[in-house]
């Protein structure tokens, strides 16, 4: 026999499952109180109608939140800026990839050594890379633009498959405009909404995050091909020419398996479904985990922080949460990025419907650098 649930604790701070089987789990996300203590239990809304998205009509939360911190805590400025370290831990976590994919290259595939250094090391090395890209996307690694761009193209090596250049516009448009059906292309379409909404479709969803997300946008929102779009693409498959004429097609087929299982039932890639799905009958759509594998994810579970203050590089954001205590740490944030994605899968009051949209407005193309275009002159149409 097994030996026996320790009842001291607490396992609602664990994504609120004890086993999983026991029905219905209890809340997903801790709610702060500053008079009663959270139990874990009740929730603060009703569920939410899984047949469309929860649209809503207020501003995103993220401009006004910004302006009330920099007015209360002027001195938040002084935590902006680019953080020189990011650079290393690239070159690093490259350089890791590229030598474990040459060292496997008389490994066979399917084998268990193959499949799990795939999925333990560079599952983990390349979501690290992910998210790389993403802290380099908002010129933190460096202070001149191109040099960051740059960057993240070697970055993206490891990877196998080209998108750091496309990626930098989708994200800035994620930012600017969080939750705008049309433009945010980190929502799910329609046509998610309508083949995934069920268990099945959830763990299919889960499974192939990776594709979801490099798919979608290509389908919602086209980009114009750029200079830094060749160079990315001309880049990647030079280096994946390379390395396969070198050393045999195995080590391409471990850094390809390394970015499958990075953006799949990973413990890492519970973030993506964590950071803006909406929960617990909340109207809440960001949120932050503070646990310790944001020591592997450039702490992008500081999601609150990084969206309120984008300039403010990844090894600041503890910083800023505790300059600002009275804003962070009275808002609901998530425990554990693994049990999220163990939640999304079971619990029926949580789907691909649990997303915050808002109809799209007319304010002009968003440019690769952040600028906007001016909107077209309905006045002249017709």
């Amino acid at each position: 026999m097994g030996k026996p649930a320790d009842r001291s604790i607490d396992y609602s701070y664990f994504g609120g499952a004890d086993s999983l089987d026991e029905g219905r789990s209890p809340r997903r996300t801790e709610v702060p109180s500053p008079t009663e203590k959270d139990d874990g239990k009740h929730f603060t809304g009703p569920p939410q109608d899984p047949s469309d998205f929860l649209w809503l009509m207020t501003e995103e939360p993220h401009r006004s939140r910004r302006m009330a911190i920099m007015k209360a805590h002027p001195e938040v400025t002084k935590l902006m800026g680019h953080e020189p370290l990011t650079k290393w831990v690239v070159l690093g976590v490259v350089s890791l990839q590229i030598a474990l994919a040459i060292l496997l290259r008389h490994t066979r595939p399917l084998s268990p050594l193959f499949i799990l250094t795939a999925y333990v090391i560079g599952g983990t090395a390349n979501h690290n890379l992910f998210l790389a890209i993403h802290e380099i996307t908002h010129n933190l690694a460096f202070r001149r633009p191109n040099l960051n761009k740059a960057l993240a193209v070697f970055a993206n090596l490891p990877i196998g498959i080209p998108y750091s250049a496309a990626f930098k516009r989708y994200h800035i448009e994620h930012h600017k405009f969080l939750g705008e059906d049309g433009i945010d292309t980190d929502l799910p379409t329609n046509l998610e909404l309508i083949c995934l909404n069920n268990v099945l479709g959830k763990v299919f969803f889960t499974t192939f995050q990776i594709l979801f997300y490099a798919l979608r946008p290509g389908f919602v929102r086209t980009q114009a091909f750029t200079q830094w779009h060749f160079f990315n693409l001309v880049t990647e498959l030079l280096f994946d020419y390379v390395l396969v004429k070198a050393f045999g097609v195995r080590p391409l087929i471990y850094l390809l398996a390394s970015s499958f299982f990075a953006g799949s039932l990973h413990p890492l890639a519970g973030h993506f479904i964590a950071e803006h799905y909406v929960w617990d009958g909340l109207q809440q759509e960001t949120y932050s985990y503070y646990g310790p594998l944001n020591v592997l994810a450039y702490n992008v579970g500081y999601h609150n922080e990084h969206h309120d203050f984008p300039s403010v590089a990844w090894t600041q954001l503890p910083a800023l949460r505790a300059l600002a205590p009275e804003f962070y740490d009275t808002i609901p944030s998530h425990p554990s990025w693994p049990m999220v994605l163990v939640n999304f899968i079971r619990d029926p009051e949580v789907g691909i419907f649990a997303r915050v949209k808002r109809k799209r407005k007319d304010r002009g193309e968003v440019l690769s650098d952040g600028q906007t275009t001016p909107p077209a002159d309905s006045s002249k149409s017709g």
